[in-house]
C-alpha cells in the first residue's frame, strides 16, 4: 500500500436531497492532491481535488455506508436506506449521491446501466449475481480478503466475466 497523501480542505456548500442549498451552511470536505482517491485508515475515501463534482458526491455518499455490514437485498428500498447493503445496493446508494440512479438497481440492472466500457472516473462491473465499482482508482465493494460488508479497498480484483460500464461523462 502506498503512502497516504495529505488531504487539502475544500469548502463546499451542503445540498439538501431536494437540490436546494442548506441555508448557507458550509461543510469542509478533505480532498486529495493527485489524480486518485486516497483510502484513509478509518475506511473512508478522500476524493481527488481535480475530480468532477459528481465523482466527489459519489465518494461522499459511499463514505456514509462504507462500514455497514453485508445484508442480502440491503439498500433495495425506495429511500435506499438499510441497516446493511448488498453489492448492488451499496453501488446504488453511492451513485444516487450524484443523482445518477433514481431507484436501486440489482446486479443484472447494472449489466446494461450507463455506457459500455470503462469510464475515466467511475467504472461499474456486473454479472448476473455480483457487482462492484471503481471510483477514482479505489474499489467500492462488499467482498474482499480481510472484511465483509460495504467498504473501500485499494486492491483491485479480476474483471473476468463482468460487464464493464460507466456513467455518461464520467
Amino acid at each position: 500500500m502506498g503512502l497516504l497523501a495529505a488531504p487539502a480542505m475544500a469548502q463546499t456548500t451542503t445540498q439538501n436531497p431536494d437540490g436546494g442549498t442548506g441555508m448557507g451552511e458550509v461543510t469542509l470536505y478533505p480532498e486529495a492532491g493527485g489524480p486518485k482517491a486516497v483510502l484513509q485508515p478509518d475506511g473512508t475515501a478522500i476524493p481527488p481535488a481535480g475530480a468532477p463534482a459528481a465523482v466527489k458526491k459519489i465518494i461522499r455518499a459511499a463514505n456514509r455506508i462504507a462500514k455497514k455490514p453485508y445484508v442480502y437485498g440491503g439498500g433495495h428500498t425506495a429511500n435506499f436506506r438499510s441497516r446493511g447493503y448488498d453489492c448492488s445496493g451499496s453501488m446504488s446508494f453511492a451513485l444516487r449521491g450524484a443523482g445518477l440512479v433514481k431507484t436501486p438497481l440489482n446486479s443484472t440492472g447494472f449489466m446494461s446501466w450507463g455506457s459500455t466500457g470503462p469510464g475515466n472516473w467511475v467504472t461499474t462491473y456486473a454479472h448476473g449475481g455480483r457487482a462492484y465499482m471503481v471510483i477514482a482508482g479505489l474499489r467500492f465493494d462488499t467482498s474482499g480478503r480481510s472484511k465483509k460488508g460495504t467498504r473501500w479497498q485499494a486492491d483491485l480484483r479480476s474483471t473476468r466475466g463482468y460487464k464493464v460500464r460507466h456513467p455518461d461523462g464520467l
